[in-house]
């Protein structure tokens, strides 16, 4: 049989990998080293050559997507219809093995799998029915404490607790859930994993058939699994078949999610397999591999493997330290300009940042200049659901007949005005042509409502009619900022969410109040006569509806540095390179998370193909202040000699890419000024010329303002 076509493609570690005959084999894939290949090409092997059946393969992924096609890519080699094989997700092929075996482990065989919000309304519901208080026992924060016991493969009974103590009350939830969940025929993610891990483990006959069964089984992104899939591993592992695992532990950097990047030592440990390293690379240039190879080389505790290329040397690493955060996004989007000016596609770019907040000023910036853009993996700024829960008491303060905004915040945060209440205020306001807020107020005046329905209604109506009248003549960002504390909303997130994205959200808000502090009302709106406020609104809305990218088959990518892995583009932006923003200031300060942020530097570097552009803003509004940043200690890991500074030398902020700016009236950067209202400040940047020139200063007291030279009256000194 000429099987020659399945190896002619490899390289010689890829041959040893996919040839190897006996025992367990680890295979170490570097970033962009060709694993998916490798994977493929292992599983045709084994049937082609060792006549294994298809149907004893057993080969997981982590998306379905990549499941979708790693059997679409077997089927084609091997020209066999690939529908029956055993390739899926660790979640997928628990749930093919649970409907094999439901009354085995209990459950209805129509039983139903539950999302994550299915889930969160469920626990809600359990909460109530306990009469306990969602203040003290948030939803979101029980969620994550049944998943993340579950995925440790504990039940209620296995957590120690003290009795009376508040886990002991948590642990009495998710036992009210899981008897729950068990009379309605109902199952959650972690319950698919947890239910099979125990299928297996409690029963001898099982285990011992699947163990037979699945003779050779393939696992990737092996880096990425948590403790019950490796417990599942352990235990489909038997006498007789064997373990094909790929991994990057250098590219494990889903630990808050419960990946554990140990996992991958643990394996080599347990199983004593045949170690493959694969580190020729296909995707990136010589200059970017050396890079990420030294950055990467600080971590400890790695298995070790070095990135190289037959390919290009390629361009240095250009680094450009902006004096601000919107001088960064100018640059960036005038470095896309020239880049689709040449010729090339606006999809070969991707805007890689650590924080969600971090793209409004690019999805700003390339609005203004019209280039179409699609946030990957996550929402648009202004959709995101804490930023118009804020813009919506924002929309109240201008406008309290705002039903829309009503309806949104009326309850949050959650003040005890239930469905019931909120559907008596639309039937009376739709009986008698009010406005919502009308007709809340008119009810609670003649006492048409429960005493405390009335009590929770009148403090609504009554915080929206001070935050309306002590910030009528406030600037937007400090109304904003106002209806946000005032309103509770970041200690109501914080109450519900995981820390991470109760973090994330806190983030935003403070972006938001940025941005409306920031705020240049277009001139047309002036013209037109609308206020701040309601020109802010306009534009917020217009910026969530316009460009979505999905219309456009060529726009550039907006993402998370998370949300990149696995992906590939020959022009990469690696922006907010800064301490205390990349790496994350929690980092900092938590053992093992630096190590975690340098792989993530890693990923986001070889995610660049040809070109690779990292930056900094020398300052930035972080959490409400305007402060200097430093730069990222991984700048310092990338050896000076791959990189090229675009502006060496140079502290001041350039007004266009490569010019410094000129003198605004005889104002020059880091000049004291003073303003008749906002007091003492520092010019800290400089947009035009002339009286029309617009220019940036960080007041003592009212922190940093934009404001046009012609009408703003500084004076010199102060």
């Amino acid at each position: 049989m000429d099987v020659s076509h399945l190896l002619d493609e490899l390289n010689d570690p890829q041959r040893e990998a996919v040839t190897v005959d006996d025992g367990h084999v680890l295979v170490l894939a570097g970033a962009g080293s060709g694993k998916t290949r490798v994977l493929v090409h292992r599983m045709a092997w084994l049937i082609q050559v060792h006549h294994v059946s298809p149907m004893s393969l057993l080969a997981v992924t982590f998306t379905n997507k990549a499941a979708g096609e790693m059997r679409g890519c077997v089927g084609q080699l091997l020209n066999l219809r690939p529908e029956g094989l055993w390739i899926g997700t660790f979640h997928g092929i628990c749930h093919r093995l649970l409907r094999m075996h439901s009354a085995e482990v209990g459950l209805p065989d129509t039983f139903q799998i539950l999302d994550s919000d299915d889930q969160y309304r469920l626990i809600r519901r359990v909460i109530r029915d306990m009469e306990l208080d969602e203040g003290e026992f948030p939803p979101r924060q029980i969620q994550g404490f049944i998943n993340h016991h579950k995925d440790e493969g504990r039940r209620p009974d296995g957590i120690e607790c003290f009795d009376h103590s508040f886990q002991a009350q948590q642990v009495a939830i998710y036992r009210q859930y899981q008897d729950y969940c068990e009379r309605s025929g109902l199952v959650d993610f972690a319950e698919l994993l947890l239910r099979t891990l125990e299928l297996l483990r409690d029963n001898d006959a099982r285990r011992t058939h699947y163990q037979e069964r699945f003779s050779h089984i393939l696992i990737d992104e092996f880096q990425d699994t948590n403790t019950l899939q490796y417990a599942l591993v352990r235990l489909l592992s038997g006498p007789q078949n064997r373990l094909f695992v790929v991994g990057d532990d250098d590219q494990s950097i889903y630990g808050w999610r419960g990946a554990k990047v140990e996992n991958v030592s643990h394996f080599d440990r347990d199983f004593s397999p045949q170690v493959v390293r694969l580190e020729q690379n296909y995707r990136s240039t010589e200059t970017i591999l050396e890079a990420a190879n030294r950055v990467i080389d600080h971590n400890a505790e790695r298995m070790g493997k070095n990135l190289w290329t037959e390919g290009d040397r390629g361009e240095p690493i250009r680094l450009f330290a902006a004096w601000s955060a919107e001088e960064e996004a100018e640059f960036v989007i005038a470095r896309i300009q020239d880049w689709i000016e040449q010729g090339n596609k606006a999809s070969e770019v991707a805007v890689l940042y650590r924080s969600n907040a971090q793209s409004r000023l690019f999805e700003q910036a390339l609005l203004r200049e019209d280039i179409p853009y699609r946030v990957y993996g996550g929402l648009r700024f202004f959709e995101r659901a804490e930023v118009k829960d804020a813009m919506a008491y924002l929309r109240l303060m201008h406008n309290v007949n705002d039903d829309a905004a009503f309806e949104r915040v009326v309850n949050l945060p959650a003040r005890g005005i239930g469905q019931r209440t909120v559907a008596l205020v639309r039937d009376h306001a739709r009986a008698n042509a009010l406005s919502l807020f009308q007709a809340a107020r008119e009810l609670v005046e003649r006492n048409a409502m429960s005493a405390r329905a009335a009590n929770a209604m009148r403090v609504f109506l009554t915080l929206i009619h001070e935050l309306t009248e002590t910030h009528r003549d406030s600037d937007l960002g400090e109304a904003l900022d106002a209806a946000i504390k005032r309103a509770e909303l970041q200690a109501w997130y914080e109450s519900r969410e995981p820390p991470d994205r109760a973090e994330a959200r806190s983030e935003n808000l403070a972006e938001l109040v940025r941005a409306a502090d920031s705020f240049d009302q277009p001139f047309e709106d002036e013209q037109a006569g609308l206020s701040p406020t309601a020109s802010f609104l306009a534009q917020a809305a217009l910026e969530a509806g316009e460009h979505q990218g999905e219309r456009w088959e060529d726009c550039v990518q907006l993402m998370t540095l998370h949300s990149a892995k696995g992906l590939e583009f020959p022009l990469v932006f690696m922006a907010g390179m800064e301490e205390g923003l990349f790496p994350h200031q929690k980092s900092i300060e938590e053992p093992g998370r630096l190590a975690e942020e340098r792989r993530l530097c890693y990923v986001g570097m070889t995610r660049a193909m040809q070109q690779l552009y990292i930056t900094h803003a020398e300052s930035r509004m972080l959490h409400g202040q305007t402060g200097i940043s430093r730069p990222s200690r991984f700048l310092a890991e990338i050896p000076a000699e791959l990189t090229e500074d675009l502006r060496p030398g140079t502290k001041a902020a350039p007004t266009a890419v490569g010019r410094a700016p000129e003198p605004a009236d005889g104002l020059r950067l880091g000049e004291r000024v003073r303003h008749t209202r906002f007091g003492s400040g520092t010019v800290i940047n400089i947009e035009g010329q002339g009286p029309n020139a617009r220019i940036q200063v960080n007041f003592e007291s009212a922190g940093s303002k934009w404001l046009v030279l012609a009408y703003a009256n500084l004076e010199p000194g102060g």
